[in-house]
């Protein structure tokens, strides 16, 4: 067989192998992977699968959490360790230089001045009015406290201008929120491949979320619940661009060897 009939059959072989690879190139480069993700080829708005109804629209407060919690009126109460009422309480940890409190597994947070006071199962903003009565009977002249539970977050992975772990700061942070946070999409993204896993990790909710209508927004499935993991993949072009950057690094080498060997034997003949 000749060198010019190897090489023809090799770019043969080479063009049904790109073909057949640009339909597994995205799926190689995705991140955790569901048999259901063939709906976002289809997917118009929204498309929950095992779905687990919506949440409470405030979140509350459960064993563990971080609180920060900080006096609006007086901005050093509670802002640094140096402040001469909290020195010398216990302090579950420091969080952008706000002190924050554990909840202990009775469902308590231990606070400077007042001691513990219950709070697992409240939501954000009864949690503060409650903690903000006790200081006014105990400590405090007409005090404002702020509340925010530092250990909420979500995770996001893919085609954003950012990825990692973003928090929840505030009540009903919704999809578009982070997204902002994070910069944005990346112009390698597809719109229609955004998904949100949720909940038990053996047996999640998906949520499949097509960006590119207006009308996705609506859904009160995009308000965030803590640990969410948001994954956005690229599209099929870039994906096969990519496979094709990586295939073509491999076969360069070969080619320049084929093409010289077709090239000594055109001269000697």
């Amino acid at each position: 067989m000749t060198p010019t009939k190897i090489l023809l059959k090799f770019l043969c072989f080479l063009s049904i192998s790109i073909a057949l690879a640009s339909c597994a190139a995205r799926k190689e480069h995705s991140l955790f992977n569901a048999p259901t993700d063939l709906v976002t080829d289809t997917i118009k708005q929204v498309y929950v699968v095992n779905d687990q109804g919506i949440s409470d629209a405030y979140y509350k407060i459960k064993v563990n959490d971080q609180l920060a919690i900080r006096n609006l009126q007086n901005k050093e109460f509670g802002a640094t360790a140096n402040n001469s009422t909290i020195s010398n309480q216990p302090v579950s940890g420091s969080i952008n230089n706000t002190l924050s409190y554990l909840v202990d597994v009775d469902g308590k947070v231990n606070l400077p001045a007042i001691g513990k006071v219950e709070v697992l199962g409240l939501s954000r903003r009864e949690a503060a009015i409650k903690i903000q009565d006790l200081y006014a009977k105990k400590l405090l002249r007409d005090p404002i406290i702020e509340l925010s539970v530092v250990n909420l977050k979500v995770t996001l992975l893919g085609e954003f201008s950012r990825q990692g772990n973003f928090l929840l700061e505030r009540e009903n942070t919704t999809l578009i929120d982070i997204i902002g946070e994070a910069g944005g999409i990346n112009k390698t993204a597809d719109p229609k491949t955004l998904k949100i896993i949720r909940g038990d990790r053996s047996h999640p909710e998906i949520i499949y979320v097509n960006l590119n209508d207006i009308n996705s927004l609506a859904s009160k499935k995009l308000v965030l619940q803590n640990n969410d993991i948001i994954v956005l993949q690229q599209t099929k072009g870039s994906a096969l661009s990519e496979k094709l950057t990586s295939v073509n690094n491999i076969v360069q080498p070969f080619l320049v060897v084929v093409n010289l060997a077709v090239l000594i034997f055109t001269l000697t003949r």
